[in-house]
């Protein structure tokens, strides 16, 4: 007589309950971040995401970690609802946790073991009010299978390998900026701003050129 084993199958959630940021700039800050990156990357193999649940073993839902934004390279930039390493091959190759006071040991402490065995490549850390990390950017990178401290530049920024970006402190928000260039990503409303703006003016300058002929006197016959 054979004998049937049956596995249940198992449910990893797809929210862990918490709110994506403990205030309204913390909430804000998220989403800007991931804005820049999805808007940077578009068209290119590589994913972008933030409060997702990333789980790291396999069959224990109860090993997951939520990054507040995230970037994996050479992976298919599809919506997900769940982010699970053993899936996708790889883990994310950049992390930036935007810090608060509910948050702050675990991204300092907890979150950097972690991220260090699973082999996130770079890890940021932003405290938008300057209340709880001096200095309020900081950035990881992985050397000889630990994390060590990225060096400011001139200007104050931390360079990511990962993105070619450089990652420096702007007005209230963290900036992404071409290191060559000094160009700073900018964000879809100040993009559709500054081609409302051009649209304009370049209406106006039609319109100036018609006045100008309009008072021109007619040519002689």
């Amino acid at each position: 007589m054979s004998s049937v084993i049956q596995v249940s199958q198992v449910v990893y959630p797809e929210s862990d309950g918490k709110p994506m940021g403990e205030t309204d700039y913390h909430r804000k800050e998220i989403i800007r971040q991931i804005e820049l990156l999805e808007d940077y990357y578009r068209g290119q193999k590589v994913y972008v995401s933030g409060d997702l649940l990333v789980y790291y073993v396999e069959g224990d839902p109860r090993k997951y970690v939520v990054p507040d934004a995230f970037v994996v390279k050479g992976i298919v930039p599809q919506d997900r609802r769940t982010y699970k390493i053993w899936v996708e091959g790889k883990a994310p190759d950049m992390v930036i946790e935007t810090t608060s006071r509910r948050t702050r040991r675990k991204d300092r402490q907890i979150k950097p073991e972690l991220y260090a065995r699973l082999g996130v490549k770079e890890y940021f850390l932003f405290d938008p009010l300057g209340e709880y990390l001096d200095p309020p950017l900081q950035g990881f990178r992985m050397d000889g299978g630990a994390y060590q401290r990225i060096e400011l530049a001139k200007d104050g920024g931390l360079d990511s390998h990962e993105l070619q970006l450089r990652l420096r402190l702007g007005d209230g928000h963290l900036d992404f900026v071409h290191r060559n260039t000094g160009e700073r990503l900018l964000t879809r409303d100040e993009r559709l701003r500054q081609e409302t703006e051009a649209r304009q003016a370049a209406e106006a300058e039609v319109a100036r050129l018609r006045a100008e002929l309009d008072r021109r006197p007619p040519a002689p016959e």
